[in-house]
């Protein structure tokens, strides 16, 4: 049975321009969830802790986003062509009305990072750890074992929206997606009921995806 993407679908002029319609949104999410639970059903079956438990959690983003990208692939009806495991960008356009697509994922309210400044469209995804049934609460001593996308956003990045660290003793150069960066990419799909900011906050209270989105 497939688990619903029971977030609410924003859309906006940034979702136009990269033509992710509802649908496409949706559908990309249940995908994401319904691989994951394939998976763990199998790995339970086998004894073996669910996929979450099993990789760290750099790694289980990145699982996430290639699940995405091959969601959005699947879901779009030949617009998009996922492209290979660590090839820039993440998805190919069929069409010369749509650029090609790099995916970004995090957790929690953690801001997308990768390797290189890449400049161009642009797909975040975040999400949280709950429970099977949908449960979550927020904090880290919280976290479930199932994968639940809160929030998809999309926009046209550009250099100075990412933080780029490249000093002595890191582990690797990396390119963080900045307050104006997050800001630049508007949300297109959210789960108020798994959002992992406190609602007594003031970066909750910006959100409204009715009108303006978030300012």
């Amino acid at each position: 049975m497939s688990r619903a993407a029971p977030g609410e679908y924003v859309g906006g002029t940034e979702a136009n321009q990269l033509k992710l319609t509802e649908d496409i949104i949706r559908d990309s999410v249940v995908y994401v969830h319904d691989v994951l639970d394939s998976l763990d059903q199998t790995l339970v079956l086998k004894k073996e802790p669910r996929m979450s438990e099993l990789l760290e959690l750099a790694n289980l983003s990145a699982v996430v986003g290639n699940l995405f990208r091959g969601g959005i692939a699947n879901c779009s009806d030949g617009l998009f062509v996922a492209n290979g495991p660590h090839k820039y960008p993440d998805l190919l356009s069929n069409s010369p009305e749509v650029d090609d697509v790099e995916i970004k994922v995090a957790l929690e309210n953690n801001n997308p990072k990768g390797h290189l400044v890449k400049p161009g469209p642009h797909i975040a995804v975040r999400y949280v750890l709950g429970s099977p049934d949908g449960e979550f609460a927020r904090g880290k001593d919280n976290r479930g074992n199932t994968v639940w996308i809160w929030e998809v956003r999309c926009g046209i990045l550009e250099e100075h929206h990412f933080n780029v660290s490249n000093t002595a003793g890191d582990s690797g150069k990396t390119a963080v997606l900045n307050k104006e960066g997050m800001a630049t990419l508007r949300p297109v799909y959210f789960d108020r009921t798994r959002c992992p900011l406190s609602p007594r906050g003031s970066l909750y209270r910006s959100y409204n995806y009715f009108t303006e989105q978030l300012v």
